[in-house]
């Protein structure tokens, strides 16, 4: 008999089923017995009154992995308004050890640490894998967007001979008896890229050794880069943008629907034309001094609420950041040669997105890196293909985790992470 997910019992009402999964509560009563089973579906009840079977029944723990044959019967106070009777129980393995924490309680009541420490099953919790589920179905829609407008998706090495980003913060390993780095970025090679299809993105890991312990760094996290050429400046970067997050989100509707409920979440409205503000008309609304070189955090929640009550948006784009504080392949606004044709989204207050034009000419990369008094060398390969002919191009990236940690509420981005890699984790 082929297997039934609980997700499924609504349409067989009526006939016998086979389901399995793992023992998610039971409660034992007096005349009958209820066994909450549980699979990739969800919940399934299974009411149990044959006395030997109730038996077996007290014999199982919490997490054992069984299986169920009984009939589907109509129940409108069951999951999903059906429950399985008249069951034979079939124990899959040998009882399982229960976790050091209830499973079957609506929220997780252990620390945040500890659940972290027990991640294989503190993931089996409804809240915890509903939160990998709309990850998930993020990344399902980032990909949908991207190559329903002729993207092509890449793959790039996450080990480099140099960093990526000229700074320090890089973790360093070696290769064969040579120096090398974990790539902070497919920045390089999604830019080379563009010289080969044009429009490129990518879906992977990038890391930081940067040494934050705060509620949104990860030392590896999930990038979701995208590049495109033939752009006539950032705005047209950010149009792709907007357009993608709407991909995403709405995916994010159509195939999470469950998981979004289970954490009672709702998905915001991204608008056809996202507010934008200039970063010195940002830091007036902020309330931050007209010399200051980046947003704090705490700007950037001033501006989320700012964008919500003018604009009833959850998004804003900050335009024209100053160019000492971006990267050397940014491209500087041709009127304001200081500022740069730059952006940052935030998303309810927080960054989420840093994205774009990059710097196109060959003799625009020297001429960069000699005035932040770097060397060419490190840079050859990558600055090589600009002899070559490279159009004009930019693009964005968007942090995965803090995206879905943002979008469900999430108040650390562990919560949202299945395997976090931090300043002070490196297991499970």
């Amino acid at each position: 008999m082929q297997r039934t997910l609980s997700d499924h019992l609504p349409a067989r009402v009526g006939a016998t089923v086979r389901i399995a999964g793992w023992v998610h509560r039971r409660r034992l009563l007096k005349s009958v017995a209820f066994l909450i089973l549980r699979d990739a579906g969800g919940l399934a009840q299974v009411v149990v009154t044959d006395p030997e079977t109730r038996a077996e029944l007290e014999k199982l723990t919490e997490e054992t992995v069984v299986e169920v044959v009984g009939t589907a019967t109509a129940n409108a106070t069951a999951p999903a308004g059906v429950e399985v009777t008249d069951p034979t129980v079939r124990p899959l393995g040998p009882p399982a050890v229960p976790p050091p924490f209830d499973l079957y309680r609506p929220t997780l009541t252990a620390s945040l640490p500890t659940q972290l420490d027990n991640a294989p099953t503190a993931l089996r919790h409804p809240t915890r894998s509903a939160a990998l589920r709309v990850s998930a179905a993020a990344v399902a829609g980032f990909r949908a967007a991207l190559d329903a407008r002729d993207f092509v998706e890449i793959h790039t090495p996450k080990v480099v001979s140099s960093s990526t980003e000229s700074g320090a913060n890089v973790f360093a390993l070696d290769w064969f008896g040579r120096p090398a780095y974990l790539a902070q970025s497919p920045q390089f090679y999604k830019q080379l890229m563009v010289g080969v299809f044009e429009r490129v993105y990518e879906v992977g890991p990038v890391f930081r050794a940067e040494p934050h312990d705060t509620v949104r760094h990860l030392a590896q996290y999930t990038s979701l880069d995208v590049e495109l050429g033939f752009v006539t400046d950032h705005r047209d970067v950010m149009a792709v943008l907007r357009d993608t997050l709407a991909g995403m989100l709405g995916t994010v509707g159509e195939r999470a629907g469950g998981a979004l409920a289970t954490l009672g979440v709702d998905v915001p409205a991204v608008p056809a034309q996202i507010p934008a503000v200039h970063f010195t008309e940002a830091l007036t609304i902020a309330g931050a001094p007209a010399d200051e070189p980046d947003l704090a955090p705490a700007h950037e929640r001033a501006l989320g609420e700012w964008a919500r009550r003018e604009h009833g948006s959850d998004f804003l784009f900050v335009t024209g950041y100053p160019m000492a504080k971006r990267p050397f392949y940014t491209h500087p606004d041709p009127a304001r040669p200081a500022h740069s044709n730059g952006f940052d989204l935030l998303f309810r207050g927080l960054e989420l997105v840093t994205g774009g034009q990059r710097l196109h000419r060959h003799a625009d990369y020297l001429a960069a890196l000699a005035a932040r008094g770097e060397p060419v060398e490190p840079y050859a390969g990558f600055l090589d293909a600009f002899q070559h002919g490279m159009p004009p191009h930019g693009g964005f990236a968007i942090g995965l985790e803090r995206f879905v940690a943002r979008l469900v509420g999430a108040a650390n981005i562990r919560e949202v992470t299945a395997f976090p890699r931090d300043l002070h984790r490196l297991t499970p």
